[in-house]
């Protein structure tokens, strides 16, 4: 078919907090709020993408561990009750997920040519991860566009960050290869947070801001920095500067995800949008879009 365009990538992190804050119908525990940074800087992504056309949003979500190969949903829909393992008094999720089928298949045959070990995954019962369902959910919460769910395969645990990188920026221009031959206009979505160190517990009221920071400042100025490489448009260093800043940060860019969507977007130059950032349990999240679209020959 062909003709078909990434018209926008945006950094999109999944912490089930701002699931839990917003209240929706689909979640069961309720709320006073709470991370308002973030969830604003959300608003403002659902503004911008609002303004683009598109047909299908691909995730992925490094809470979808595989360990043999990169795994997609197989089936046009997936449904059932996820319950975060870490944070059950948080996120209990009725879900109900379309799978834009042909896509899917279209970036596993392209990932299979590339030499990547890949699979669908066709299994009805099978759960789908929090962190899909949550970048899904805040990206577009009355799920009104088809998704394609992308697994994070863990080869920095059998290999190195070296090597993962390598494997991820492969199935980066897989994907882009497959969405320019079926002729659709994607929005792709990677599913993860920056420094990633956690708070050990929690405070007795959850949404209490009063006790939300950062871990540390070493953490503040590793997540300044890759902000800092992202809204300047410097992609290839921060790219660079990723094996140091997965390692010391104790980043979630371990699972691939940011690696990916550069890859997809062709290690864009140009420089990206920061709609929000702020903390969750001491983690560093931003909310970031490339508006490829923008930057298209022929965009309007």
């Amino acid at each position: 078919m062909g003709g078909g365009r990434i018209v926008a990538g945006c950094l999109a992190p999944h912490p089930p907090h701002l699931v839990y804050a917003e209240n929706p119908p689909q979640n069961e525990p309720s709320s006073e709020g709470g991370w308002e940074q973030l969830r604003w800087g959300y608003d403002r992504l659902r503004a911008s993408l609002a303004e683009v056309d598109h047909d299908v949003v691909v995730i992925l979500s490094p809470h979808w561990q595989t360990y043999v190969g990169t795994h997609l949903l197989g089936l046009e829909q997936f449904e059932g009750f996820s319950v975060d393992p870490v944070f059950p008094n948080l996120f209990r999720y009725t879900y109900d997920l379309t799978i834009d089928l042909d896509l899917a298949e279209g970036i596993h045959a392209e990932a299979l040519a590339a030499g990547l070990d890949a699979h669908m995954m066709r299994n009805p019962d099978f759960r789908v991860d929090y962190g899909t369902i949550t970048t899904a959910h805040l990206t577009d919460p009355e799920w009104s566009k088809p998704l394609v769910v992308i697994s994070s395969n863990r080869s920095r645990h059998y290999y190195s960050v070296e090597v993962m990188q390598e494997m991820m920026a492969e199935l980066g221009r897989a994907t882009k290869k497959a969405i320019e031959a079926s002729g659709k206009r994607a929005v792709v979505l990677a599913s993860n947070s920056l420094s990633h160190r956690h708070f050990t517990t929690e405070p007795e009221v959850p949404e209490d801001m009063s006790h939300e920071h950062i871990t540390s400042h070493a953490m503040h100025l590793w997540d300044m920095r890759i902000i800092d490489h992202m809204v300047n448009g410097r992609t290839k260093q921060l790219l660079d500067e990723m094996p140091e800043f997965t390692d010391q940060a104790i980043a979630e860019t371990d699972g691939g995800a940011l690696t990916w969507l550069l890859h997809a977007l062709d290690l864009p130059e140009y420089k990206a949008t920061l709609h929000g950032y702020g903390t969750v349990i001491g983690t560093g999240n931003a909310v970031v879009e490339w508006p490829a679209w923008r930057h298209q020959e022929g965009s309007a």
